[in-house]
Order: structure tokens, then sequence, then C-alpha cells
């Protein structure tokens, strides 16, 4: 995770960003501390990146890799305003011992892609059509061994995955449909029968950009219905509040970057 010191809506490259709308910064940490320390409160490690002047979505830290089983494949941002940021998860994934793999293709880490290790012997979900070029699909197979799965997406309020999908356990997924494309959607059912569906006020209030140990899941607090879809599932949803993070087109999941030794 990345702390939002230097977080603001100073550029827009997403629907939801609006230059004309004020940032509470001390709002956004407080916000972001309260998901910090509910992730702490299950046990989990958090690592913390040192925030960067001049970066202002660095706080958006899923966007910065993805890694599996220990191998870490680098991102490579699509907008000049974040390229920057490439260069210090790289760093502190050299630096903790991580195999890192540097992109020649346009990625943005976890932003889209999504692993599931249980799921039909593994799978990677990968999202593209914003953001991440198809490309990288085959480069992030060739890198982490993993067979990957394309998924499009069309809707320009969804522009990465991890706002339209979630992995919830390891061979189960939550997402909505119609942030897809049609094969795309007829791929993820044949895939997710079991698939928990959200419907579009709660995909828009980013209640799919979660994360889950497969027991608990921390979700924006907005997302009421998808929140009671999950208990009924037997998952346990820990809602929090980041309407300030939200301005920057992002929530919970954007804000963690999940590591896989």
């Amino acid at each position: 995770m990345c702390a939002p010191e230097h977080f603001a809506v100073e550029y827009a490259i997403n629907p939801w960003m609006d230059v004309t709308t004020g940032v509470d910064k001390v709002l956004a940490v407080k916000q972001w501390d309260r998901l910090r320390d509910t992730l702490v409160g299950l046990g989990h490690e958090v690592h913390v990146l040192t925030p960067q002047a001049g970066l202002p979505d660095m706080v958006f830290a899923a966007n910065g890799a993805f890694g599996v089983d220990g191998t870490v494949y680098g991102a490579q941002f699509k907008h000049p305003q974040r390229t920057a940021e490439a260069a210090a998860h790289r760093a502190f994934y050299q630096e903790h011992g991580w195999h890192f793999i540097a992109p020649s293709e346009t990625n943005e880490g976890e932003g889209d892609f999504a692993y599931l290790p249980e799921a039909h012997g593994g799978l990677v979900l990968a999202g593209h059509g914003f953001r991440t070029e198809l490309p990288a699909h085959a480069e992030a197979q060739e890198a982490l061994g993993r067979p990957v799965v394309s998924l499009r997406l069309v809707d320009p309020r969804f522009y990465h995955l991890d706002t339209a999908l979630a992995s919830i356990d390891d061979g189960n997924i939550a997402y909505f449909p119609g942030a897809f494309s049609a094969a795309s959607q007829r791929v993820l059912t044949q895939l997710f029968p079991d698939a928990v569906l959200a419907d579009d006020e709660d995909a828009l209030a980013f209640g799919l950009n979660l994360v889950s140990d497969g027991a608990n899941v921390v979700l924006n607090s907005e997302a009421t219905r998808l929140a009671g879809k999950l208990k009924a599932a037997g998952y346990t949803p820990l809602p929090v509040e980041l309407a300030e993070l939200k301005k920057g087109g992002g929530s919970v999941k954007c804000c963690i970057a999940e590591l896989r030794p």
C-alpha cells in the first residue's frame, strides 16, 4: 500500500476524475488508515511504499505490478502521468528478493490481472480494452507460467478489470456482467457458474473493487446489496468508507497490491 499524502485529482485519465472537484487530503489519509487497520486487524502484514510528490495516483498501489509465487511481472503505464510509479514498485520487489520481470507491453498490474490458483488448475484473468494492451496478456503468461484468459472490457467506467471483477477465494469470483463484451460474459459464465453477480448500482459504487482472503471481504461501504450477497454466500463482508479516493477512480482493491510469495 502507499499512503495518499500527495493524492489529488490533478488530471483526468478515467471517467471518474474531475479536476474541478476538490480532495480533502486529511480525510483521504484517515480513510486509507482505516483500510490499512482493517487488513492488519484481520492478521495480514502490510508493507508501505513511500509516497512521492508529483505522483498523486501512487496511492493506487495495485497498478504497479502483478506477482504469482515469487515472480513479479512489472507494470508499464498507459498514461505518462503515472509512468514514474513503475520504478518505485520495481525497487520494492527487487529489494525484497522477488524475481522481477520487466514488461515490454503496456499493462497496469493488478488493475487488469487477477489470479485464482484453484480455478481450473490455476488461472490468470486478464482485462483489456482501456489500459492494458492485449499483447501484455501473452507476455504475462510467458513471464508467470500460468494460463491467461483474456476478457474484453467495453464500458469506460470500468476501465480496469479490478473495477468489474474480483477473486473472492482461490477458485471463485464476483463480477458485473455489463462491464464485459458478450463473448467475455459467456467465457465467465462457463468458467465460474457459481460466481457472485453484482448489479449495476453496486458496481458503480466500486463494490467489486474489493479484496478477500477467502473468508473476509473488504469492500466499499456503498455496495450494500453486494455485501448482502457475499454474506449469503458464506463470506464476512467488512465495509469501509473510501469516498475521497473514489474521486480518483479507485477504491479498496486499487489501494492494495497483493503479495504472493
